[in-house]
């Protein structure tokens, strides 16, 4: 690749680290990826080291450059994509996290965030932040290491203590310690954040005991974040892109016009419908969000959040030893007895939307003396799409069947199943589309730096970088999908607590 004309991708996930090399086309030409450690401390609890993510960010960063055959000067702008709500605290004078980074699927303040229902904050807090009082989001995650780490409360309200998501953590280090700052989609998933005002919000801090000392600057999505340090990579080069993991993989898939729906299979699945300019507040339980912030104009989004979806593939592979590689779990499905209807509700950390149960606990219903590995891998995997279709169905009522779409636009790590994608096609009634680039959330960072380095142009019918691999229509009777969900509506029925 010439001078400036290449785009850096970090897209720093909840199980792994990846750096993805592109050309100006944003044609994927080198990769790097390296596993990310999970930390169990306690039931529901879920950490991650920090300095595990930043030694890997580096040698990821490191080796996606040398095996693409580029020089750090030759990149035009490092666009970094991450594990939204992950919550990080760190001093301002070392750069050291206090503690392992709390996790976005960290259950540890249900009893904080049932409190704030219960004393009738919930309502604020959805008006201000299109969020709901879920242990999922950083605000809580943030009290609580203000409240058990020792000393923290007192070097926060002294300015001494640092506060961030994963991308705002990595940011610091990359540029020395020179930058504390976020983009607002990532800010807008700290229950902290005004998505009307598109700033922190004072009351907010107040209600959750946040010292606004910590906060870090908000910016757009493609902006001038600084450099890094030249010693990391052997040149300085400009960070121009911050996004969520989910945000990016919209801008990634191209589901720039209103309507338009993406859905990402990862260690959790998260459906987003582009709702343009406007925020549309659910009346079924889903979250109102920015989809992205350019050139200083918000554009917005119904998001829903699974919790665990690649993760019950990864149980029944880690934990279970059903099989050896996850992609086997597609292959085993395809020979499950269709008499042994077994259901699996994976609610090892709680449902998120529409039902946002914290307490809720996994299931596996309709077992038999002829259970066995295939009928429980095919009920995993068929548990991603039940899962699915109560988030569009949900994403319907609230915006219109019409303009929700009947198109699905898939990515993430499951999207490579067939047979998952097939059975999600057959119960929603409706095409699933699988782009040709199925790492789109870091070619949606890589799109940032580009836009801002002046090498790609805005959202619009120009950007013509999603190309589609293949479609997946329905084949199955809509009575039968039917009833197979209703099968699925009563399982979650029997694992709900609220």
């Amino acid at each position: 690749m010439s001078m400036k004309d290449a785009l850096l991708a970090l897209d720093q996930g909840t199980t792994s680290t990846r750096a993805i090399l592109h050309d100006a086309a944003l044609v994927p030409r080198a990769t790097a990826q390296v596993p990310l450690g999970q930390h169990y401390p306690s039931p529901g609890w879920v950490e991650h080291e920090p300095e595990e993510i930043w030694q890997a960010t580096l040698a990821v960063l490191k080796r996606a450059l040398a095996e693409g055959g580029t020089e750090a000067a030759a990149v035009a702008g490092i666009g970094i994509t991450n594990q939204r709500e992950t919550t990080l605290l760190w001093d301002r004078a070392t750069g050291r996290a206090l503690h392992r980074a709390i996790v976005w699927q960290d259950r540890r303040t249900a009893a904080a965030c049932a409190r704030l229902v219960a004393d009738g904050a919930a309502a604020m807090v959805t008006a201000r932040t299109g969020l709901l009082c879920d242990p999922y989001f950083s605000a809580t995650k943030l009290a609580w290491l203000l409240d058990n780490i020792p000393g923290a409360r007192a070097a926060a309200e002294r300015g001494d203590l640092a506060f961030g998501t994963v991308d705002s953590f990595l940011l610091w280090r990359l540029t020395g310690g020179r930058v504390h700052a976020t983009d607002a989609t990532n800010a807008c998933r700290t229950m902290l954040y005004d998505i009307h005002r598109g700033d922190w919000d004072d009351e907010l801090l107040t209600l959750f005991r946040i010292p606004r000392a910590v906060l870090p600057t908000i910016r757009d999505c493609a902006a001038e974040f600084g450099t890094t340090d030249p010693a990391l990579l052997g040149a300085a080069v400009p960070i121009r892109g911050i996004a969520g993991d989910q945000h990016a993989a919209m801008l990634g898939q191209a589901c720039f016009a209103p309507g338009m729906v993406k859905s990402t299979y990862g260690t959790g699945c998260f459906a987003l419908l582009n709702t343009g300019d406007a925020p549309v507040v659910s009346r079924n339980r889903l979250l109102t969000t920015l989809a992205w912030q350019l050139g200083g104009q918000r554009a917005y989004a119904l998001e829903g959040a699974i919790f665990v979806a690649g993760a019950a593939v990864q149980w029944l592979r880690d934990g279970l030893r059903l099989f050896g590689d996850a992609a086997a779990s597609g292959t085993l499905a395809q020979q499950a007895d269709p008499a042994q209807e077994v259901v699996f509700v994976p609610a090892f950390v709680g449902l998120g939307a529409p039902y946002w149960d914290a307490e809720a606990r996994g299931a596996i219903l309709g077992l038999t003396r002829g259970t066995g590995p295939a009928e429980i891998a095919r009920a995993a995997l068929e548990a991603v799409a039940f899962q699915t279709r109560d988030l569009i169905e949900a994403m319907e009522a609230d915006w219109g069947a019409a303009g929700g779409g009947r198109v699905l636009r898939v990515d993430g790590g499951m999207a490579a199943s067939d047979w998952t994608m097939q059975f999600l096609s057959d119960l929603l009634g409706a095409p699933v589309d699988r782009p040709e680039v199925r790492e789109t959330t870091a070619l949606g960072a890589a799109y940032l730096a580009g836009l801002q380095a002046g090498l790609l142009p805005p959202p619009g019918p120009s950007v013509a970088h999603w190309r589609m691999e293949r479609r997946f229509t329905p084949r199955m009777a809509r009575e039968e999908a039917d009833r197979r969900y209703a099968v699925w509506k009563d399982a979650v029925k029997r694992v709900l607590t609220t």
